[in-house]
């Protein structure tokens, strides 16, 4: 079953339970993370809260649990659940205190929920996705997996408005990543990315496919690519946790190619590569 987790306890998943002045509800102050889980192993855990203490750390918000009971957190609201498969939430705000901009001298809250994977359609995977490039409106922190995912919001609607599964954002000229997933682009048996700076959010499955690319012998440049360069791409790609490896057809109204060798040998070694991870942690 579903379940949420707030204030000490776990709790069921449509229960109300966030305070007025809880500062995630006023201002969203916090940070969040997302993981996988898949034969009830939470996928590449340690790296996803690396990055959670990374965000927390960045906005000076002291995590409630240490890593261990974050841990034990984790596994005790996947026994309860019963799910082998599932989306596991986890969100940090700086507290509960009434309404001011100053910093409270409160403790942080966690909240998490536990539910049943989201899942793209498997025609996604095998006829790719259309996407719109819009301007990046976001703010200059990108690298923090913060709560402040407005931006994110109305570029992913305006994508849907035109038939689009996803938004690319660009910066100054230049591709920065999606309004929730990380780009990638073939061209010319070369896997390009867009360097981590602190204009992208570094995806936990952009890090792990990059070091799939380099076991398979595939050569990666981590480069700015401009827009005619990914509308000129031999392939192209979006990542994240919640969808693996999702092909590109369409950019813009440009069809790509729809033969992907590299797509589908990075989607095989990806695939062995979470099958160990899995097997390995279980």
């Amino acid at each position: 079953m579903e379940l949420g987790y707030y204030d000490g306890q776990f709790r069921d998943i449509n229960e109300r339970v966030i305070p007025i002045d809880e500062r995630g509800h006023q201002f969203g102050d916090g940070v969040y993370e997302f993981i996988r889980v898949y034969k009830g192993t939470p996928l590449a855990l340690s790296q996803h809260l690396d990055r959670l203490e990374r965000s927390a750390k960045a906005l000076l918000i002291e995590l409630p649990f240490s890593r261990v009971e974050l841990e034990k957190l984790i596994e005790e609201g996947l026994q309860k659940s019963t799910l082998a498969e599932a989306d596991i939430y986890m969100q940090v705000t700086r507290g509960i205190s009434p309404r001011n901009h100053l910093f409270p001298d409160t403790k942080a809250e966690l909240s998490m929920t536990i539910r049943h994977p989201r899942q793209m359609p498997d025609e996604a995977y095998e006829k790719g996705i259309s996407t719109l490039l819009l301007e990046d409106e976001r703010w200059a922190n990108c690298y923090i997996k913060s709560l402040n995912l407005l931006p994110n919001i109305l570029a992913k609607q305006a994508a849907a408005s035109k038939g689009c599964k996803e938004a690319i954002l660009v910066k100054d000229g230049y591709i920065t990543e999606g309004s929730s997933s990380n780009v990638f682009v073939i061209k010319d048996q070369t896997l390009y990315t867009t360097p981590a700076t602190k204009q992208i959010l570094c995806g936990i499955t952009r890090t792990n496919i990059l070091s799939c690319a380099k076991q398979e012998g595939i050569q990666v440049r981590e480069q700015h690519m401009t827009i005619d360069f990914i509308k000129q791409a031999d392939e192209a790609f979006v990542t994240s946790t919640s969808i693996g490896i999702l092909p590109i057809a369409r950019i813009d109204g440009q069809d790509l190619s729809t033969t992907r060798p590299i797509i589908d040998k990075l989607t095989n070694a990806y695939q062995t590569f979470r099958e160990q991870q899995v097997h390995v942690q279980s």
